[in-house]
């Protein structure tokens, strides 16, 4: 049996005329960058989020840069974050000339630990960066609270939780910027890279798409405002990613019953993923923990099941980080210890329930062996 950890094949067959149809449409038009395809994902995305202003981007890295432009992000400014995410979370910090400020991981649910978040702040602290990691929310509430009172942006890193709600309200539109990912192997993937930055401030949309179009306007393309990016998403990937929208929510629930097995099935066996008491999981990645999780990445890649480790070095300990900022080991104890036992399973929405059962029986098969 061969199974895919996310299966893009699947994916294009399910919506093959759809997609090929939106596709021919842009090359017949000719219009590459911006025009009708981008605007409409834009408004298409605005409606889905249920408010605020959206500009589409080349990616979810750029879509952290531009949100740090656009907060006028001097050198020295600080900006707190997780240690344990996705390399670029705390790289567009340090583009943009900020100094990252780490905040270790709750131990339940992974994300930033808000008993640790008013410590870190310093007079020279401009913003937080909470980390919907896994497709789980961040704890925004509290952080909200802390970011008024000390006068911070809080710009949100959904590039693993498009979909996902908080409190019952989107992630991505409750802080003051949310920056989302359309990477291929996300939930709501392009057929390249791709990026989305939302907001509920105009003056900050307004502001970004001129950042992401070199620091001009659309209006007048040779005026400069700003020291922008080459960032618009091309309208290609615009239109594949209109035609996967409407199906996003329902990918998303297939996701969570996968999850929702597998959690059923492993409980005892692993430590299964926990889902907050103030959000939806959308299960971007299925992670399970174990003190044995080498082995049984071992066990399973024999058995044709395909897992990955997300992440298996923390930020602080990347060697880059290390020669600038001088971080050591065991200074963010939970990062450092869940880095060591992670595993995520496959749970696109694609794989078949005979691949499902095969995925939980070589995982029940590895625990009576071992």
């Amino acid at each position: 049996m061969t199974i895919q950890m996310v299966d893009l094949k699947r994916q294009y067959q399910e919506l093959k005329a759809d997609i090929d149809t939106a596709v021919q449409q842009v090359l017949e038009s000719s219009q590459f960058i911006y025009g009708p395809q981008v605007r409409a994902l834009a408004e298409e995305v605005a409606a889905f989020q249920e408010g605020g202003w959206v500009v589409p981007c080349n990616s979810g890295t750029d879509a952290l840069q531009l949100a740090l432009k656009a907060i006028d992000l001097q050198p020295g400014d600080e900006v707190i974050t997780t240690p344990f995410t996705f390399y670029a979370t705390a790289e567009a910090i340090v583009l943009e000339g900020g100094t990252p400020v780490f905040v270790d991981i709750e131990d339940r649910y992974f994300t930033l630990d808000v008993t640790q978040l008013e410590r870190a702040i310093t007079p020279r602290t401009r913003a937080i960066i909470p980390v919907h990691l896994y497709g789980q929310p961040a704890h925004l509430e509290p952080i909200l609270e802390i970011a008024r009172r000390h006068n911070l942006t809080v710009i949100e890193d959904a590039a693993q939780a498009f979909g996902a709600r908080y409190q019952g309200q989107r992630v991505g539109t409750i802080g003051d910027i949310g920056c989302i990912s359309l990477y291929p192997g996300k939930n709501l993937g392009a057929f390249g890279d791709g990026g989305l930055v939302v907001t509920r401030h105009e003056h900050l949309a307004r502001k970004i798409e001129m950042l992401a179009n070199h620091g001009a306007s659309v209006e007048h393309r040779y005026q400069h405002e700003f020291i922008g990016l080459n960032s618009r998403l091309d309208a290609i990937q615009a239109a594949i990613v209109r035609v996967k929208l409407p199906h996003l929510d329902r990918w998303n629930a297939r996701r969570q019953e996968i999850a929702a097995r597998y959690s059923r099935e492993l409980q005892g066996l692993v430590q299964v993923p926990e889902t907050v008491p103030y959000g939806t999981h959308i299960f971007h990645q299925y992670v399970i923990r174990t003190p044995k999780r080498d082995a049984l990445q071992r066990f399973l890649k024999e058995r044709g099941v395909p897992t990955a480790v997300h992440y298996p070095i923390p930020i602080h300990l990347q060697p880059a980080f290390q020669r600038q900022f001088n971080f050591r080991e065991g200074q963010f104890p939970v990062s450092e210890a869940v880095a060591r036992e992670v595993l995520s399973l496959p749970v696109h929405p694609h794989l078949t329930e005979e691949e499902i059962q095969w995925i939980v029986d070589s995982v029940k098969t590895f625990f009576e062996q071992n």
